[in-house]
């Protein structure tokens, strides 16, 4: 929110502590990455304050022939989703997940996965290619994307994408298919081009894995905290993409039962960076980077979520693999998803679309209902 730009603001200029990280003996997880609060707050923030933070913008080139040149309001899980696959971003083309932002740094391959990311037609991430490409998903420009819409979105962008030669895979159905991914790594890579001299991805195209997950009906339910938490504690760990009720938010880590999230709800000019030469580029770079994340409750989060995961090379993929093997499928009654080597005979041999996620729900059991993502926006007012 637009509010939480303002009190950032009067924050700074009352020198006042910011309330982003409590003073805990609790671990404190960032994407992967442990910490504790009372020796490391200071490098907690750094990390923070070096992921890409995509917000509301207003002043841009109208989306099409809409009119629209503003995404306040119904924007917020679109930027999410920038957020998340700019972060695989980073660590695919720059310093892995120790990587630092400096405000001073020109560095080419930052500059290039920003631009990547600006409010202009021709960025092959920006909210007018998202934007656009909802329409393959049903929906308007204008109109709100739940944690699925967008990943889909993402995933038929990525294709586009040669510099960084990604695959996108959405796991359905709350399983994740091990030979399906694989294959589907292995064969893309023997297709990929580029300049990129990465010898240890010659025979794995990088993987951005998202898997979205209905935890409860109108409220998470408290069966699934732990198994959301332990996530968070990856080192393949993109975040969650989700929200609360009214709003999108894109959640990076946890304390307690609290998630740390960055919040897309702050309108700012749009413009663009360029090559970082001048100040008001520098000013705009800097836009990009919120200084202080937010915290709530994890019982306050809407159930809708999309659990997010990088895999640079297969190692790093059946490493994941045994980590959910281990700590989210044998310790929990209730697991947030499956892991299965190939993909059930039951199921039908469908394109993972969003359709097909919603046209699940007809052949399951009123017990597996909960478990069944669903990607309906009603719950979600647009904020104006």
């Amino acid at each position: 929110m637009d509010m939480m730009f303002e009190a950032y603001l009067t924050q700074e200029a009352g020198h006042m502590e910011p309330d982003d990280i409590p003073h805990t003996k609790d671990p404190v997880w960032v994407l992967g990455k442990k910490y504790r609060a009372i020796d490391d707050l200071e490098i907690i923030r750094k990390d923070i304050h070096s992921k890409l933070w995509f917000t509301y913008r207003r002043g841009f080139v109208q989306i099409g022939d809409t009119g629209i040149t503003t995404d306040k309001g119904w924007g917020c899980m679109l930027r999410c989703g920038q957020m998340v696959l700019a972060q695989a971003l980073v660590c695919l083309h720059l310093a892995g997940r120790d990587w630092c932002w400096n405000p001073e740094s020109q560095n080419t391959a930052y500059l290039q996965i920003l631009h990547m990311f600006e409010d202009r037609r021709a960025a092959t991430y920006s909210i007018h290619q998202i934007a656009l490409m909802g329409a393959s998903e049903g929906k308007e420009v204008g109109q709100w994307f739940g944690p699925n819409t967008v990943a889909q979105v993402l995933k038929k962008l990525a294709v586009y994408d040669e510099w960084s030669s990604i695959v996108i895979h959405v796991a359905l159905d709350n399983t994740v298919i091990v030979n399906e991914i694989k294959r589907l790594c292995k064969s893309s890579s023997q297709q990929s081009s580029g300049d990129r001299d990465f010898h240890h991805t010659r025979n794995w195209k990088p993987l951005v894995l998202i898997v979205p997950l209905r935890l409860g009906l109108n409220e998470i339910n408290p069966v699934y905290v732990q198994g959301l938490k332990t996530c968070f504690t990856f080192k393949q760990s993109l975040g969650v993409i989700g929200g609360k009720p009214n709003h999108a938010l894109y959640f990076i880590g946890c304390v307690g039962d609290e998630v740390i999230y960055l919040d897309p709800h702050t309108t700012q000019p749009a413009g663009f960076v360029e090559e970082k030469e001048h100040e008001h580029e520098r000013a705009l770079d800097s836009s990009y980077h919120c200084q202080y994340a937010s915290r709530m409750h994890i019982l306050h989060m809407d159930p809708s979520v999309a659990a997010c995961f990088f895999c640079n090379t297969e190692e790093e993929f059946d490493s994941l693999c045994q980590l959910i093997q281990k700590r989210l499928v044998r310790p929990e009654k209730q697991p947030l998803f499956e892991l299965c080597n190939e993909r059930p005979r039951q199921w039908s041999p469908l394109e993972d679309g969003a359709e097909e996620a919603l046209g699940a729900t007809a052949c399951m059991s009123f017990e597996d209902f909960e478990r069944q993502f669903d990607d309906s926006d009603e719950e979600f007012e647009l904020l104006g």
